[in-house]
């Protein structure tokens, strides 16, 4: 029934399209458009098919994936053929990405272009270029309030040095990603200009009310995403005498998707990047796009209608496009932004596992494995066609935000546990060498979230402070210990910018009006090119980290069982200091890889005894794909040096 009427409404819509689109080529528009028109119709409906003017807004729907599709060039239509042909091509172990701000890699989008040789030599692949979009001086909230998504920010280049950087990366085979705020606008777009002046058309692009009454029974269930900077989910506006909805910031004033129009502007968004040659798109927030009074108004159903909605159209006009969902949510959440299929991702193709990376830093915190294994026998089955976008650090905090199940299941008391986390990476905690800070510490709850460097988490700049050559030497070994297990773990392993080379924390955003009360700037810096140099010069930290993550990538990439096929095992190596688990090549089992990660300071063993239920041959003799060597070995034993992991395969 409904299939018959979706098809009806298609045939009247190809009528009524205008002329200028019908005019055109769109031969293959058309068959996409015809595979996924039923589920787009069912979505569109779902959402939206109680209202008046549906039937019109499917049309313009129609229009908007047409014209996105007509602004499409030859030779992004010919990547989007070559893709489809190769569906699994993400899959694959060849890519390796980078997440950085333009100005803090380069001083804008030109010099990063010139800049782009350096990702060839570090092996990168993949390049997350953090938001460039137009923002306000000041209320940008690091880029994510934007003011036109249409437009670069000024103060880093243009559209056309934008697409010079595409143009160099897809000469270099270097996928670009792009944020896209999908949740919110800034105060100064033109859509809350216009509201403020009294547009009713655009009033309904946000949630506005002419007093408490609706707001506060929002409040009664909505949790505050910043409770000390920013308490509360609405704000007053004194032009528009209304309460506006802003979950973040009282400067981003959240989208209403429950008017069609605004799905169809933002996925006319979409598609206007995707034709400037964007790769693959970081949607932010997704977990907010759905607000309901009466509950957390996140990860609500028709958050994840909305994003399969956007995937459906985006097959029809730019299938070669990835979605990135910027989810950070419990593991059962999130590993629903890959969609319902039971194999392919219908939603986002690529999910942050944060998960793994809060779990990375316990490991580092404790010394021990117990919350890491734990947790991650607990993270959920992604889906075959899907993956993880696995890293030590980003751009934003670090909150350990585990399973309080999973917490007391390895015998910690939760609170406690992750108050002495806080308190170990703000070198508060007797012994710790982290010099990170508190970020948004809750005084109710006690809870708080971590910024800082990786390498001054990891302990590298009270080392060097204090001239000591072995501390230096064990915040180098943790480091590259990190990276091992986000490059062979299964999924794309991101770096973050300055990582590979050591970068420390820059703490002169204290000195900038515009970052000073935001304490994550001490993590997003702006490299030292001079500095930078010492990767070349032998004996150098710089050269070290840099020259290790190199050889790591290049191994990885020629290791067909670190694809992301579903081919991983996680084993028990009866020592709560190691992590262990095998990869293997999906198409030859019998092809695996070893992986051991020590996460004490001092030597540890494996015993090869306990993992030969599981296809380890314990009388095997091992050679490290890193260092080329044989492991040290002894009676079916494999021994560990503080801080140290092996890639084994048998010989």
């Amino acid at each position: 029934m409904y299939e018959q009427v979706s098809h009806s409404l298609l045939n009247a819509i190809l009528d009524d399209l205008k002329p200028e689109i019908r005019r055109q080529d769109l031969r293959h528009f058309y068959t996409r458009l015809g595979a996924n028109f039923y589920a787009i119709y069912s979505l569109f409906f779902t959402l939206y098919g109680h209202r008046d003017d549906f039937k019109p807004q499917m049309l313009k729907l129609v229009e908007t994936m047409a014209k996105g599709y007509i602004n499409r060039s030859a030779e992004l239509e010919r990547v989007d053929i070559e893709r489809e042909q190769d569906h699994n091509w993400f899959l694959s172990q060849q890519w390796v990405g980078v997440a950085l701000y333009t100005n803090g890699f380069a001083e804008n989008l030109d010099d990063l272009a010139d800049k782009t040789a350096y990702f060839q030599e570090l092996g990168v692949n993949m390049v997350h270029i953090m938001p460039i979009l137009m923002c306000p001086t000041g209320k940008s909230d690091g880029g994510y309030a934007i003011s036109d998504f249409r437009q670069i920010d000024d103060r880093i280049g243009d559209l056309e040095d934008l697409r010079r950087v595409a143009k160099e990366f897809r000469k270099r085979d270097i996928l670009l990603v792009l944020d896209i705020v999908l949740n919110h606008t800034s105060d100064e777009h033109e859509w809350a200009k216009r509201a403020i002046r009294g547009e009713h058309r655009y009033q309904d692009y946000y949630y506005m009310f002419d007093n408490r009454e609706i707001p506060d029974m929002f409040e009664q269930s909505m949790p505050e995403v910043f409770p000390e900077s920013d308490p509360g989910n609405f704000t007053w506006n004194a032009e528009l005498q209304k309460w506006v909805m802003t979950v973040f910031h009282d400067y981003q004033w959240d989208l209403n998707y429950s008017n069609p129009e605004v799905f169809i502007e933002m996925l006319d968004i979409i598609l206007f990047w995707a034709n400037q040659g964007v790769d693959v798109l970081r949607l932010d927030a997704v977990a907010f796009l759905w607000k309901k009074i009466g509950t957390a108004c996140q990860n609500e159903r028709n958050a994840h209608l909305l994003l399969q909605l956007m995937k459906d159209c985006c097959q029809v006009t730019a299938p070669s496009v990835l979605f990135i969902a910027e989810a950070i949510v419990a593991p059962v959440e999130l590993i629903k932004y890959f969609g319902e299929d039971a194999i392919i991702a219908k939603e986002c193709e690529i999910a942050y596992n944060a998960t793994f990376m809060a779990l990375l830093w316990d490991g580092i915190a404790t010394q021990n494995t117990k919350l890491l294994y734990q947790g991650l026998k607990s993270l959920p089955d992604k889906l075959e066609r899907a993956t993880w976008l696995n890293y030590v650090r980003c751009h934003d905090d670090i909150g350990f935000g585990f399973d309080d199940n999973d917490v007391r299941a390895v015998g910690y008391e939760p609170y406690a546990h992750r108050k002495f986390l806080v308190d170990y990476f703000c070198g508060d905690f007797e012994n710790s060498p982290a010099k990170g800070m508190a970020f948004m510490r809750n005084e109710t709850t006690g809870d708080a979230r971590i910024c800082g460097s990786l390498a001054s988490l990891a302990g590298l700049e009270a080392a060097q402070e204090n001239g000591d050559a072995v501390l230096t030497a064990t915040a180098v070994n943790k480091i590259l210990l990190l990276h091992s297990l986000i490059l062979a773990f299964g999924g794309i392993p991101l770096l973050y910018n300055g990582d590979a080379l050591g970068v420390v924390n820059d703490y002169s955003y204290r000195d900038d009006p515009s970052k000073s009360d935001d304490s994550r700037w001490i993590h997003r810096p702006k490299i030292n090119w001079e500095r930078a140099e010492l990767r070349k010069k032998q004996g150098t930290v710089e050269y070290s980290i840099f020259t290790a993550m190199k050889k790591m990538i290049a191994i990885r990439k020629e290791t067909s069982a670190f694809a992301d096929f579903n081919n991983r095992e996680l084993l028990d190596p009866s020592n709560e200091h190691l992590l262990c688990f095998t990869r293997f090549n999906h198409q030859r089992p019998s092809e695996r890889v070893l992986v051991i990660a020590n996460f004490d300071a001092n030597p540890q063993y494996l015993d090869l005894d306990t993992l030969g239920a599981k296809g380890i041959n314990p009388h095997g003799q091992f050679i490290d794909l890193v260092s080329g060597r044989k492991p040290a070995q002894y009676d079916r034993r494999v021994v560990l040096k503080g801080h140290q992991f092996y890639w084994l395969t048998e010989i």
